[in-house]
């Protein structure tokens, strides 16, 4: 199989330019202008960028969570990655009582198996951390193609300090990256008794619950267990201005303190949560939405190069049935999450390019380059020869409104209803091979279920 893309505009971390790009056998195998190559298919991308893939380090697909089940499976999943133009998931698998970091795995891609639509690799989440588990970090690292490893603050199965001193001990010794949700347990305790003494239970109260001093504290304490190990630590779904104050502190200070923000957390507010007939529960997810002045923060924080990645945290569950299914009388009973993996792209390329909050060079830095770099995906993330040919084609003046009917991802509804986009994926290339189009309403997948496969990454190499 062999395509050719003319006459696009070639978008870089640090420039654009014009050329054609041939693909064959899953890799790009030349790019430039006038190629006189035959190819199987032949695609005319003047007047359009042609970007690498997206990809979305930060899903939950059919992630058992608060009595229920992220609805998304493999195959739902990522059909919506494909028709939102992510060709690569970073999935997090959660290990289980009892469970070797290999069983968790080996049990996590049982379920992708024959299902998955676009490549995919996956983040262990350490939740038994016995001194064996400790140990087989090292072949995670090395052996598995899995170096990044994900650690809770919170929850009842989070690690204490002294786990996750040992954890960026070992992350550090063979190039491994530990990702912490960053918030404190204690602050969150004392808010949710106080609010439940005063009756305060309604969708909002989710918000009041986990202030942004929750975050802040936490990102400051994982800040200085980096600096005792001299390790490394990427914060996962940063949300809130004093989180990211506490980022660029450490960073100022040499310490190696990465972190990734998502569209929920630049573009919508803790207003949300107001909406009337509880569909203030269709946002409430951990951390909770904050206010537009962290919103504009961490927009800077991704122009600045504060922030590397931008990720969805994408954990759907139906408003009707799942949101509902423990009651509406009780912000705690509501299972966390929301869907975004389909609508990542659009969202910042409209509300981030097209208005002029990052450019579309950083753009593709935070989507694709910087988080295969983040993330050892060798073969991702950039139009360049021998690279997989990962390739959106991207109509950047294509109008499209943000409707859940006309969205892939099993859920039943978006966030983002109604709200409208410039700019559109018009064709979505993984290792070569399209898998989604726009067929003039919408994104359409064209793909082949099972063709994903797992992708092993490379230790952390610094960023």
């Amino acid at each position: 199989m062999s395509v050719l893309i003319k006459g696009g505009t070639i978008v870089t971390t640090t420039g654009r330019y014009v050329a054609d790009v041939y693909a064959e056998d899953d890799k790009i195998k030349s790019i430039g202008k006038n190629l006189a190559v035959e190819a199987d298919e032949t695609v005319d991308a003047g007047g359009k960028y042609v970007l690498p893939g997206a990809i979305d380090p930060h899903t939950h697909i059919s992630m058992p969570f608060m009595g229920t089940s992220a609805q998304d499976d493999y195959e739902t999943g990522t059909i919506s990655a494909a028709c939102g133009g992510v060709t690569t998931v970073v999935d997090f698998d959660l290990q289980q009582k009892g469970e070797s970091l290999l069983e968790a795995l080996e049990r996590k891609k049982s379920w992708a198996e024959g299902k998955a639509a676009v490549d995919f690799s996956l983040h262990p989440a350490v939740m038994d951390p016995r001194p064996e588990v400790i140990e087989e970090v090292k072949k995670a690292i090395l052996d598995y193609g899995t170096p990044s490893f994900k650690i809770f603050m919170v929850y009842d199965f989070r690690v204490d300090d002294a786990t996750m001193i040992k954890l960026l001990e070992e992350t550090k010794k063979y190039g491994g990256l530990v990702q912490v949700h960053a918030e404190n347990v204690y602050i969150i305790q004392h808010m949710n008794e106080m609010l439940e003494k005063e009756g305060k239970l309604a969708p909002y109260y989710h918000a009041v619950s986990r202030p942004n001093i929750a975050e802040e504290e936490a990102v400051s304490r994982a800040a200085k267990m980096v600096e005792l190990t001299g390790s490394r630590i990427y914060i996962v779904h940063l949300s809130s201005k004093e989180g990211l104050f506490k980022v660029k502190e450490a960073r100022d200070h040499g310490i190696e303190v990465f972190a990734e923000t998502c569209p929920q957390y630049l573009l919508l507010n803790e207003d949300r949560y107001k909406e009337a007939d509880f569909n203030g529960a269709k946002y409430v997810m951990s951390p909770p939405l904050r206010t537009e002045e962290s919103s504009e923060a961490l927009w800077g924080g991704l122009k600045g190069g504060d922030v590397q990645v931008v990720a969805t945290d994408h954990c759907p569950f139906d408003f009707h049935g799942k949101k509902d299914m423990f009651g509406k009388d009780d912000y705690k009973k509501i299972p966390n999450g929301a869907p975004g993996i389909e609508t990542l792209l659009m969202l910042m390329h409209t509300e981030g390019v097209v208005k002029g909050r990052i450019s579309l060079e950083r753009m593709v830095d935070v989507l694709s380059t910087g988080t295969a770099r983040m993330f050892g995906l060798k073969d991702k993330g950039e139009i360049i020869v021998g690279k997989d040919a990962d390739i959106v084609v991207f109509d950047p003046e294509q109008a499209f409104t943000i409707t859940q009917d006309k969205l892939h991802m099993n859920v039943d509804y978006t966030p983002y209803e109604g709200m409208k986009m410039t700019g559109m994926p018009h064709a979505v290339y993984s290792r070569g091979k399209r898998v989604a189009e726009w067929n003039g309403e919408q994104l359409a997948f064209v793909g082949e279920i099972g063709r994903g496969r797992f992708v092993k990454r490379e230790p952390f190499e610094g960023f």
